[in-house]
């Protein structure tokens, strides 16, 4: 059974004459009018027959066809006073057609373009000077410093500085929710691997993640704890920490 083609399937009549051109595989400016009308009124007359509504502009473009194929059948008599020469019909539809062409595929690349661009997360830079102050909690001689050079080896290591492979949703994680996420984590563990806490590799999980933690301990809720240089950094909860 041979498949069957609505006009849904194109989104406008131009389409649908190019579509029937790339089928008959001839150039757009060799094209006949004689033929391309007959292909055209032959697609309508089929989308009738599957009792498909016809919308307006296919049926302007029909009586187009027929109207440039009447012109190219009946002769014309030239009078001699005739001055102005008129536009040959076939003329008018090939530069439509090159020029519709011409913005399908522009727009095929703006669509790839913006599936790619679907694919990077970005955020502006942030000014993390807010969080260096004496109220955060830091054990071992752990500074801002430190927790920053752990994190930028952290995401060296899960290389997340490359354009993750998924789209972007719009749905948003926040720093407030991850921070009550954190606080029933260390409820559970007491203890954890600064690591530990980015549990989902996006960077918008991880960037929100990071900032929880300068949050938490901005708020005296946590502290981050280092035995030696270069060693494991370590996140645990302050005593009396309740969820918000």
């Amino acid at each position: 059974m041979d498949c069957k083609i609505t006009i849904d399937n194109f989104e406008g009549p131009l389409d649908l004459l190019l579509h029937l051109i790339k089928q008959s595989d001839i150039d757009i400016a060799d094209i006949s009018i004689l033929e391309i009308t007959k292909q055209y009124l032959a697609y309508i007359e089929e989308q009738e027959k599957m009792n498909l509504n016809i919308a307006s502009e296919y049926l302007v473009m029909a009586a187009t066809l027929i109207e440039m194929k009447s012109h190219i059948l009946l002769p014309r008599r030239k009078q001699e006073d005739e001055e102005e020469v008129e536009e040959d019909p076939r003329e008018a539809l090939i530069s439509r057609l090159i020029e519709y062409k011409k913005y399908k595929e522009m727009t095929k690349s703006f669509r790839e373009l913006e599936e790619e661009r679907n694919t990077i997360y970005t955020k502006l830079p942030e000014d993390l000077k807010g969080f260096q102050d004496s109220n955060m909690t830091y054990d071992g001689d752990v500074d801002l410093c430190d927790l920053l050079t752990a994190f930028q080896n952290f995401l060296n290591r899960k290389n997340l500085e490359k354009p993750l492979a998924t789209k972007v949703t719009k749905k948003e994680l926040s720093v407030s929710k991850r921070n009550n996420e954190i606080r029933n984590l260390l409820k559970q563990k007491k203890k954890v691997e600064f690591e530990e806490l980015f549990e989902v590799y996006n960077k918008e999980y991880v960037v929100v993640t990071f900032l929880s933690i300068l949050d938490l301990a901005k708020k005296q809720e946590l502290k981050i704890t280092q035995d030696t240089n270069f060693s494991k950094i370590y996140i645990m909860a302050k005593d009396g920490v309740q969820d918000e």
